[in-house]
């Protein structure tokens, strides 16, 4: 039991992965200083009362750049070419303030949902430049006091096909980039796009995240390259792939070899279900495919997973709060995720993309950072079940959001005593007496 008065502020009874009955916490000079059954101690203190407790969520897929643009664009354009296309014509007229914006927005919702670190995608080409690029790093120091933010650069439109890009990409690693995106299918070379990306993130040191095989035709990969290119370039644990939908309309045979070639080459997948769900399958007339990449499914091959926001408010996914609990528990409905496999859920949200991300720093542990969010519900398991709101958040030391619990305003009630007569009037006289 650490009896030491230097502690900064202490948590009462935190419901804590690992420990069988509730701990104490304690935090120095923004990091986790001690954890134990009780610290005795004289310092300020917030009582969690047997509250889940987890290290913050977080998000390794979103793009803040082109959020939150319903109204100026209607959404209706279908499939994800017609999004992207949108967004193409949308992105010419986007200022370094208008991003700001509305980065900000899908941030302060993020926050108050309890995501602590988070990857946002930027695209870079001729027709942006770097002005989302400078919005997000703008964000990324304004929003520090709540939210580690990555930003990862990529080519939403080609690379070998889109004069110009190159150069933007690489200037913009050179202006503290984080990691390096790509997205083959759009380009007219796309295993020309992988082996320039990769021959830019080794010259860089950055790890790789590319959007890819976001289709549900299994005719072609570029899954396969991915991984090869991985394993040959010794990048194993620094590369992750978004979307690939394709794994989800797999035989299981087929599958269990994309998975057992994804664990080798030390390639993580990341499972975007707003999106994937909105987009995938709108062919059809009837019978429509999930087009959901089961995660939980490549866990048990030793992949790496992550499920995440990806787009908030506009034409590739119309809805959104960056709720990464609620994103959770869509991704464990529609992949059909019963109870037994809650706990792995929330992994995917927390544990695992830290993981994805390399975050060292991350998790509730003596040294970390004090980064923790407090559910409304006993474990983090319920707290998926239920959607439980986070109802407080801390990052280094200082709380960051608070949501106090709903109050319900019933109408004033009056005992009804001749009711309660009545009800006694009413049953059996072998019963005994309701005054008994």
């Amino acid at each position: 039991m650490p009896d030491d008065a230097s502690f900064d502020l202490i948590f009462r009874k935190a419901s804590l992965a690992g420990h069988e009955h509730p701990v104490d916490i304690g935090v120095r000079q923004g990091r986790f200083a001690a954890i134990a059954p009780e610290i005795v101690a004289d310092a300020p203190e917030v009582v969690i009362g047997g509250r889940a407790v987890l290290p913050g969520f977080v998000d390794t897929h979103v793009h803040l750049d082109k959020a939150c643009l319903l109204g100026r664009c209607g959404h209706l354009h279908g499939g994800l070419r017609e999004a992207i296309a949108a967004v193409s014509a949308m992105k010419r007229e986007f200022t370094v303030a208008d991003v700001y914006a509305r980065g900000a927005q899908v941030l302060d919702r993020a926050i108050g949902k309890g995501t602590t670190r988070m990857r946002s995608h930027v695209e870079v080409d001729p027709r942006v430049g770097l002005r989302s690029f400078e919005a997000l790093k703008a964000l990324k120091r304004d929003y520090a006091w709540a939210i580690g933010l990555s930003i990862c650069v990529f080519p939403q439109e080609g690379l070998t096909n889109d004069p110009g890009t190159e150069e933007l990409l690489i200037q913009a690693l050179q202006d503290g980039a984080d990691v390096l995106g790509g997205c083959p299918y759009t380009d007219s070379d796309p295993d020309g796009q992988i082996a320039r990306l990769f021959d830019l993130a080794t010259r860089f040191d950055v790890d790789l995240d590319f959007h890819l095989d976001f289709d549900l035709d299994t005719s072609w990969m570029h899954l396969d390259e991915v991984c090869r290119q991985t394993k040959q370039r010794g990048y194993g644990g620094r590369v992750a792939i978004g979307h690939v939908t394709k794994l989800s309309a797999l035989p299981p045979d087929a599958f269990a070899r994309a998975a057992d070639r994804l664990a080798e080459a030390g390639v993580a997948v990341t499972v975007l279900p707003a999106t994937d769900l909105y987009l995938m399958g709108r062919e059809a007339t009837h019978d429509v495919p999930r087009g959901l990449t089961p995660a939980h499914r490549l866990l048990d091959h030793g992949v790496v997973c992550s499920v995440a926001t990806n787009n908030v408010l506009n034409p590739f996914t119309p809805f959104g709060d960056a709720s990464l609990l609620r994103m959770a528990n869509l991704y464990a409905n529609a992949a059909q995720v019963g109870p037994e496999g809650f706990p792995a859920c929330v992994d995917l949200v927390t544990t695992l993309p830290a993981r994805l991300m390399n975050l060292t720093d991350y998790g509730i542990a003596v040294g970390h950072p004090a980064d923790l969010i407090v559910l409304d519900a006993p474990t983090p398991a319920q707290a998926l079940a239920g959607i439980a709101e986070p109802i407080m958040g801390f990052k280094n030391g200082r709380q960051s959001f608070s949501r106090p619990a709903a109050q319900l305003l019933a109408p004033a009630r009056e005992v009804l005593q001749p009711r309660a007569a009545s009800l006694e009037a009413n049953l059996d006289p072998s019963l005994p007496s309701l005054r008994a």
